[in-house]
Parts: C-alpha cells; structure tokens; sequence
C-alpha cells in the first residue's frame, strides 16, 4: 500500500515538472493597449506553452491577474503614471493599492508576483519633468505598503526607467553618469532600491538609437559581431546593448551602488511602421539577444545571467503613435497571437507556439469600390477619418504596405477602420464609397487584416450575473402578484 501511495506521488509530482519554470529566463513585457485584446487565459496558455517564465505588466488589470493565477509565471505588477501623484500623496492610497493589486492576489489567486512598477519610464525627456517630483514619494508609500503588508521580502518595487537617466560625455561606458538634470532625484531612488534589496529596472532600445540618428552605425545595433568594435580603456564593446548597459552600471558604480541588481525591463525590435522596422532585423535583433543572454555571460562590467523582458509579447494597435508609427508593432506576436517570425527561445524545441483558441470575425473585408473615382473630394476625407480611428501605421515609406497603390491606400485605411469596429456594416459606408467583399485584398508583404472576436472580460460576466438576477427577482414579483 505504502509502495502504491508512493508511485502515485512521484507519477503526480513528474505529471507537474513542466509547470514549474526555473529562476532564470526570458521575460516577456504583455502590454493591452489594444482594440481587440485577445483573452487573458488564452495569453496566459501562449506564455506557458512558449516556456516563458516571467511576465512585465502596465497595470493591475484583475483578469490579468487572476488568468496569471497558479501559474507558475512571475509577475512584475504595473503602476501607471497618472497614480504616481496619489499614490505619492497618500499612504492610505498607497496601502489600499497594495491590498487590491498585490496582496489579494497573492492570498486569493495565487499569483507569483514579484515585483511592483511603480510608474512607467517617468524620467522620459520628452515628459518635461511632469512625474520629477512623484515618483519617488509613490515609490517610498508603495515600498513601506509592501512592508506593513508583510510581503516585502517576496514583493520587490521598482521603477522601470528609460536609458535617458544617463549618460556619457565621450560615449564610452566608463564615463557614464547619470544625467545632470535629474541627478538627485535618480540618486534618491537607487538608495531606496539598494535599501531594499530591489532591482534598477531599465529600457534599452538599440533600434531608437538608429531612429533618431541616420548615422548610427546598423551594425551596432546587432549582435552579429560584424560592427567595428569601441575600445574602452582596454575593453572592447561590440554592440550598443553591452554599451548602454555598462554605462549604467558605471553610473552605479560611481556614487557607491556599483552592485545592485539591473533588470532589463523592456528590449526588443519593431516589425513595421518604418524603414528599419521591419521581420528581418527584428528577428536578427531578437535571436541575437537571445544567443547573447543564453550562455549567462553578461556584459564586461557585469558577467553573469541577464535578467530581461523582450519587448513586447503582442502588438497593441491602439498604442500612442507620437513616438513613431513603430510603437503598434513592437510584438513577436500579431494582434491575434500569431508568431511573426522564427524565433528560437531556448524554452522549447521548435520555435514561437502560437496562440490557440482565438476566434476571428468572419472572412470579409471593406475596400474601395472597384468603379470609385480616386479624383473624388471625398476620399481624402473619408481615408483622413478612417485613419484617425482605425490603424494605417503599416502605409508609408519601406513598411510592409507601401508598395500600395492608391486605391490599395485607400482600401487597407477603410479595412482597418471596418474590422477595428467589428465589421459592422454602418463601418463600411464612406459616403457611398466603400463596399465589403469576401476575397482577401491582401498583396505581397501588405497584409488586410481579420480582427479577433472583441473580448469584454469578467465586467461583462458581472453584468450577466446582475441581469440574471434582476430577472429572477422581476419574474417572482411577477408569480406573487399573480398568485394573490
């Protein structure tokens, strides 16, 4: 009976091993800036599947959460910007954040979550010092939650913050500091991480280096070793990321933090929406970073495993596009969880598995009609409209649709807009000039997309639920008042 028991736990115990993923590994970033977002639990299933064992979040979406629960998946909780200033504000706003997105999740659902982001790259530039003064307040009221919470030492909190907070003179890595202007304010949050125990999380973007400079040499950018090398001091860097990421750990080093922890939170490459954007480099950038991370050698200044999340796991098709018509195409998945290119995680034996489960919307298009004048004063107004509410980041120069025509042009504008409003049929009207047809208008690398059935989550649940209920109760007012 003993021996039976026994084999009954091992075969129990080896039937799990798949499900328990090891410390180490890719991360990946699963952002839902998106019309369509394809299920939680179908995500959750494509994470698992594709062996990856960590997953970066913008925010604290419950149904997210609790798909992620009993998984196995690491969690990096996110925080966004527009909270930082209440949060900052008040450690009553902070602690009941905490309870609602870290705590009940952990007790209730199971969900392994590590890490709190607090914000989102609020350093940028390009935000003008809106989040200075916030930011860290926000990051001292969440730590000290995590702390009177009593999860402090599983939770970890961050800030994930863009490779703009430094900087180097010379451009070499061994110069590197952080970034006059907001020096101090810096300073204050990598004591409190170090204090802590908690992790410097940093974006780095090789493929934003080529975007604003049409200098930057391409071959840098890549980890193919075909790039003349930068001599530093004896150490010779062949690729930006080794670069940037030791400028980092210089920035570290000189004001006495030279061994905390650095998390890679978001790399990766985009496959559309510019000249360089495009599935050839994006899987040489992101096989090449996989190469360069499998064997744990690090970078020269920090030898050892890298701890990152690629960037991103799916496109989001409602991302803002002030950056560049890049940023709704960062995924290695499309919308609809299909792989983009071969990528080889080192997690399974074949390459990206795609999603499985995900219903599309029916097999029909909107286009132009065939007999419409392009000459017409209404096109450009009708495409202008259909543009601003649905997705053309895939039209202009050297993107996967510019070899359009016009009137392809024309049609893909009115198709986004058609399938982003879930091919009803007052969506493909155009003043008379649009029609639907069922024959794929797609050509070459342009493809005329399907969306995915629209997902509404557990709100829409919640309502069914209320429904039933206030049916059950009007249907027994009925029976009694008929009954008398």
């Amino acid at each position: 009976m003993g021996f039976s028991r026994a084999r009954v736990m091992l075969v129990v115990l080896v039937s799990l091993l798949p499900m328990v993923f090891p410390v180490n590994g890719i991360g990946a970033n699963w952002g839902t800036q998106a019309t369509h977002r394809l299920p939680p639990d179908i995500v959750v299933r494509m994470l698992r599947e594709n062996g990856i064992q960590k997953v970066k979040l913008f925010d604290a979406d419950y149904d997210t959460l609790k798909a992620l629960g009993k998984s196995g998946i690491e969690v990096m909780v996110g925080m966004p910007n527009d909270l930082l200033a209440p949060i900052a504000g008040s450690m009553k706003a902070a602690e009941k954040w905490v309870s609602e997105n870290v705590s009940s999740h952990l007790s209730t659902n199971n969900v392994n979550i590590r890490y709190v982001a607090v914000g989102n790259e609020p350093f940028l530039a390009t935000y003008n010092g809106t989040f200075l003064r916030t930011t860290y307040p926000a990051l001292q009221n969440v730590q000290a939650a995590l702390i009177k919470a009593g999860i402090s030492n599983q939770v970890k909190a961050t800030v994930p913050l863009n490779a703009d907070v430094y900087e180097s003179p010379n451009g070499l890595p061994s110069a590197g500091d952080f970034r006059a202007d907001i020096h101090d304010f810096v300073l204050q949050i990598v004591k409190l991480l170090s204090d802590n125990g908690a992790p410097f999380t940093v974006n780095i973007y090789p493929f934003i280096s080529l975007y604003i400079d049409p200098n930057f040499p391409v071959d840098y950018a890549f980890f193919d070793g075909n790039a003349s090398p930068v001599n530093d001091g004896g150490t010779n860097y062949n690729n930006m990321f080794d670069a940037n990421h030791d400028t980092l750990v210089w920035a570290l080093q000189k004001n006495g933090f030279g061994n905390l922890p650095v998390i890679i939170g978001e790399i990766g490459w985009p496959t559309d929406g510019d000249r360089n954007a495009n599935l050839d480099y994006a899987r040489r950038f992101n096989q090449g970073f996989m190469s360069h991370v499998s064997g744990g050698k690090g970078t020269p200044m920090r030898p050892g495993p890298i701890d990152a999340y690629l960037f991103s796991l799916i496109d989001e098709d409602a991302k803002s596009i002030q950056p560049g018509n890049f940023e709704r195409h960062w995924g290695v998945f499309y919308f609809d969880g299909q792989p983009k290119y071969t990528l080889n995680l080192g997690t399974t034996n074949s390459g990206l598995v795609p999603a499985r489960g995900v219903q599309e919307l029916e097999k029909k298009w909107c286009i132009l009609k065939p007999d419409a004048k392009l000459t017409d004063p209404q096109v450009a107004p009708t495409v202008s409209y259909a543009c601003s509410l649905g997705d053309c980041t895939s039209l202009g120069y050297q993107t996967s649709c510019g070899s359009l025509d016009s009137q392809g042009n024309i049609s893909y504008a009115y198709n986004s807009y058609y399938q982003i409003h879930n091919q009803l049929d007052s969506a493909c009207k155009f003043q008379g000039l649009a029609t639907v047809t069922r024959s794929d208008p797609s050509v070459g690398s342009c493809k005329f997309s399907i969306q995915i059935k629209p997902y509404y989550g557990a709100a829409a649940h919640r309502l069914s639920s209320i429904e039933k209920t206030l049916c059950s109760i009007l249907f027994l007012v009925l029976f009694l008042w008929t009954t008398q």
